[in-house]
């Protein structure tokens, strides 16, 4: 090949976040996404401050986010008799850098994708084209097998391929085919949003209930001027103890609320009418709570995976798009250091593959909700007193421990260098 060019394979948000950190730094690229016509879809998501820090060294400010979410002031835990068990600020409030913010994952994504086209051009993303395989070869280059919606098949050569094509990677599973199935641990999702007055904060993160029976709610816009109503985005999850009792459970289909919105009946307090909020939207969407286990390795000489294709986990962190961004960041700052060669891949993979496995299996354990497993052991969620329940100490040492292994501990991350320098540029 006259020049280096990397195939990216997925246009969601971590593959479109890679094209605008290539696009940076002067490497050129081509984001293949299997999707005809890129949609909005999706309801809230979160991004960590560690994430949002990278955005704004794409370029991407506040007011683009804002456009989309709004900033989160609160992260906070609930009793299932509505009494705190734990709350802290988030974002600069909190003495972050950088804030972190609750968007809507649909309008996030066009943005990603308006911005990569902007600045690229319309044909760095080639949409209705799916990558199907693909084939290393002696020189240390790649070719991708490419599909388009018609059928019609064509062999693209590439020195590196990016496989960011989501849980369902068909590259994963080419470099992994042993991998176990898609592994669901017996927790259903409904999700959805609703027109609402904010509660707390008025920008809080709240999780609510127990570790097996709970909500959690939280604005993804500001408040509309005039009615002081915001779009809440909310998500109620139930777990099954026996995961075949539930084999009819639709994957990301629309359901009635009436369908389920009984199980939280009880979810009145005096600040807060859960039966009512959930009642108040139009639709929700069903989905099981899934992962896959991890893998030895997210490279194989001159592929990679990232975002989910490397690390499905658990939404139980809000960290599977911020973590899908860090990917993209580290495979370009990887990539400055080592050029477009299978030794940048097998920097990043040294660097996030093993951290990253062990916080999926810290997310199936509830992640940063463990608290809530805690306090249900302890008493089932009701209190009077939460410090007789669960120390101070105890609850601090927890919430440091996650935030850590989930990259974005405040002092080490207020304290770290950019990870791609302002300017730095690929040189030929």
């Amino acid at each position: 090949m006259s020049q280096p060019h990397i195939i990216i394979a997925g246009g969601g948000i971590g593959g479109l976040a890679l094209g605008l950190t290539l696009h940076q730094i002067g490497v050129p690229f081509t984001v293949y996404e299997s999707v005809r016509d890129l949609k909005p879809l999706g309801v809230g998501i979160n991004l960590q401050p560690n994430a949002v820090r990278e955005l704004f060294d794409l370029g991407i400010d506040r007011s683009a986010l804002d456009r989309v979410g709004v900033p989160v002031r609160e992260w906070a835990l609930v009793g299932l008799n509505g009494r705190d068990i734990y709350s802290e600020p988030r974002g600069e409030i909190a003495g972050y850098n950088w804030p972190q913010y609750a968007v809507n994952r649909g309008e996030f994504h066009m943005l990603l994708y308006r911005t990569l086209i902007e600045r690229a051009g319309p044909g760095a993303v080639q949409l209705g084209q799916k990558v199907t395989v693909y084939t290393r070869h002696s020189d240390g280059t790649v070719s991708a097998r490419i599909q388009d919606r018609e059928g019609t098949e064509r062999l693209v050569p590439a020195t590196l391929l990016i496989g960011a094509d989501g849980i369902h990677s068909a590259i994963r599973a080419q470099m992994h085919p042993d991998q176990p199935p898609i592994h669901w641990g017996g927790a259903v999702m409904w999700r959805g949003t609703v027109w609402a007055r904010p509660i707390r904060s008025g920008s809080s993160f709240v999780g609510l209930g127990t570790h097996r029976h709970r909500m959690v709610i939280y604005p993804i816009s500001h408040p509309d001027p005039d009615t002081g109503l915001a779009m809440i985005n909310w998500i109620a999850e139930v777990t099954y103890d026996d995961p075949n009792a539930r084999d009819a459970i639709g994957w990301f289909r629309q359901v009635p609320v009436s369908d389920w919105a009984h199980h939280f009946d009880g979810f009145k307090y005096d600040w807060l009418d859960v039966p009512s909020l959930i009642r108040g939207s139009t639709s929700s969407y069903e989905n099981p709570m899934i992962d896959r286990d991890p893998v030895q390795t997210w490279v194989d000489g001159p592929v990679a995976l990232m975002g989910d294709a490397a690390h499905a986990m658990y939404p139980t962190g809000s960290n599977g798009a911020s973590q899908a961004i860090i990917d993209a960041r580290t495979l370009g700052a990887e990539i400055l250091r080592h050029r477009v060669t299978a030794d940048a891949l097998t920097a990043y993979d040294t660097a996030l593959c093993g951290p990253i496995s062990q916080l999926i299996l810290r997310n199936r354990g509830a992640g940063p909700f463990g608290l809530l497993n805690i306090v249900d052991d302890r008493c089932g969620g009701v209190f009077d007193d939460i410090d007789q329940i669960i120390a101070p100490q105890e609850k601090a040492e927890f919430m440091a421990g996650y935030k850590s292994a989930a990259g974005f501990a405040m002092d080490r991350l207020n304290a770290a260098p950019p990870m791609i320098a302002q300017g730095a540029m690929l040189t030929q």
